[in-house]
């Protein structure tokens, strides 16, 4: 859905929401956060010339489960065919994938697992307001996947800081979105409650916060930082912090223009992105960053190792949607009020 669709739903333009956003369009799904997260670990899998019957753990981070219970991990797990893994879903917002790649991380550094399949995968679309001109537009579906594994070299997720925000949890909240017995109705429309200036000044506060604990339990400076891979939420958020750090932009992977914020899924989609352009170069210091609802905030480095190539390349696929973006949310669009009829016959 490009910002000119967007424009045929909620009164805006090209010009207003890029100007503040730096976004140009994003992608809805036709199937659920589950199916998205189990082709992008196939995909990791395939990559990484790991077999699915080997990984340990499948660890999902998702603001937008399948379920609460059973959880969405053990959904791809059995889809994978890891037969052996255990499956669990970490829910810590837009930070969600971030967390859970600092929890796989230790549980290997612990020896509890030898390989792990880290996915963030959300279906964001889902809780969308189209009579909130202001939030309808940042966000989009998505699913990102890595393989990590046990290794005696000083490789992978060196160090990681963790934290969240005092105070701050109203300004980004999706009320009804959970178990509260007061919102068990069915109806799985919710409106999301944004404030945009206080999520700006706590999250590049945040961020910079954690990035300055891991650059110093790491003894580097942000002069030895070869990549940056932040959250992709806001480009004038992401251009802040880099000022904030004096870091060149240049050096600093954005990718929101064409995703938007995809919560969970945001950095291990912009990774490979960077892999795909051939940023990512071998024996890389890589630095990332995330903020989300709670305020959850949180950074880390990561040393990438030698590979930049795939071992495979898997053929696998999810069947393609045949129908526009405006067939595809008509029920969320009627929910609202959108001339969802008007835009059909387009």
């Amino acid at each position: 859905m490009t910002n000119d669709d967007m424009a045929q739903i909620v009164d805006t333009s090209d010009e207003w929401i890029f100007s503040r956003s730096g976004i140009r369009q994003r992608h809805y799904s036709h199937v659920s956060t589950g199916e998205m997260g189990w082709l992008a670990a196939e995909r990791a899998l395939a990559a990484a010339g790991v077999e699915a019957a080997d990984i340990d753990l499948v660890l999902l981070g998702s603001t937008t489960p399948e379920e609460i219970c059973p959880n969405t991990a053990s959904l791809i797990k059995n889809k994978l065919g890891a037969t052996k893994a255990a499956a669990f879903d970490l829910n810590s917002a837009c930070t969600s994938w971030l967390y859970a790649m600092n929890v796989a991380t230790d549980m290997i550094k612990a020896g509890s697992v030898k390989k792990a399949v880290v996915i963030g995968s959300e279906r964001i679309s889902l809780a969308m307001d189209w009579s909130k001109r202001e939030s309808c537009f940042l966000f989009g579906d998505g699913a990102g996947a890595v393989v990590i594994e046990a290794t005696d070299q000083q490789l992978g997720l060196m160090s990681a800081h963790m934290s969240c925000v005092p105070d701050s949890r109203e300004c980004l909240h999706l009320p009804s979105w959970g178990m509260s017995p007061m919102h068990l109705t069915g109806d799985i429309h919710v409106s999301l409650n944004f404030e945009g200036q206080e999520i700006f000044k706590s999250a590049v506060k945040g961020m910079a916060d954690s990035i300055a604990e891991v650059l110093r339990r790491e003894g580097l400076s942000s002069n030895d930082i070869d990549l940056f891979v932040p959250h992709q939420a806001n480009l004038r958020i992401i251009q802040a912090l880099a000022k904030r750090l004096d870091f060149p932009m240049e050096k600093v992977v954005v990718c929101i223009d064409e995703y938007a914020n995809t919560s969970a899924a945001a950095i291990p989609l912009a990774l490979c992105d960077a892999l795909t352009d051939n940023r990512i170069k071998p024996g890389m210091t890589i630095l990332t960053a995330s903020f989300g609802a709670g305020l959850t905030c949180g950074a880390g480095v990561i040393r990438w190792g030698q590979r930049v190539e795939p071992v495979a390349i898997s053929d696998a696929e999810i069947a393609p949607y045949d129908g526009t973006v405006f067939d595809l949310m008509e029920d969320s669009f009627k929910y609202y009020g959108v001339d969802a009829q008007h835009l059909l016959s387009k």
